[in-house]
């Protein structure tokens, strides 16, 4: 489990293409300053496993499923990426809940800044829309940050909006994001279970002979 709280932002140092799989190789001193094989490691906010360590360095196996599904397939050598450590149980939560699986990827679509602040706007893929509220949460490359606008429902282009403050866009790689990026996004896991817990109640009202 992780809280969205990046806690550096670190780079590739290597891609070794394995097939069905690539091995990644990631540098970033603090969140390896304790880390042990087998440890959980988001990058981009997706959880990996650490297969070997090697000073500040360490590797991670990404599985064709995770190259489908999220936007590591698109990193290069030299690439930064946000990391962060699985969560220990006297951590301060203070981003949200988040499992590190990623639920979908979006685009970039544009950057609007501000004297202290800067508004960005990201694809909202229609599969996701239903989760995503104004002012609730959602993960974008392993960030959590708190929805600011989206569109209306039936949108025919969805979008969510997110303003970040100098803090995010400096110590993560939000800063860095150019129009058309692609990115990691992982919705509040709280809101499929409340789905989950409706569907199961509306299921159990339309058959009551089964209570």
């Amino acid at each position: 489990m992780f809280t969205g709280l990046v806690e550096e932002v670190g780079r590739v140092s290597a891609m070794e293409p394995q097939g069905d799989a690539m091995r990644l190789s990631l540098t970033g001193p603090l969140v390896t300053s304790d880390a042990e094989l087998g440890a959980s490691i988001a990058v981009n906010g997706v959880c990996l496993t650490v297969a070997t360590l090697d000073g500040d360095t360490f590797t991670a196996d990404v599985m064709q499923e995770s190259l489908n599904r999220t936007a590591l397939g698109e990193l290069t050598v030299g690439a930064p990426v946000n990391l962060e450590r699985a969560l220990l149980p006297t951590t301060r939560l203070g981003g949200h809940i988040m499992q590190g699986h990623v639920d979908g990827t979006a685009r970039l679509l544009s950057r609007t800044p501000s004297e202290h602040w800067e508004v960005l706007r990201f694809e909202l893929p229609r599969e996701l829309e239903r989760y995503v509220v104004e002012k609730g949460s959602i993960a974008v490359s392993g960030t959590s940050l708190t929805v600011a606008a989206i569109s209306q429902p039936g949108a025919s282009e969805p979008w969510f909006e997110v303003s970040l403050i100098p803090a995010t866009l400096r110590e993560t790689i939000l800063g860095e994001l150019t129009p058309g990026a692609r990115v990691n996004l992982e919705v509040d896991v709280l809101a499929k279970y409340v789905e989950k817990m409706q569907l199961t109640v509306d299921t159990a009202d339309m058959h009551p002979e089964s209570k």
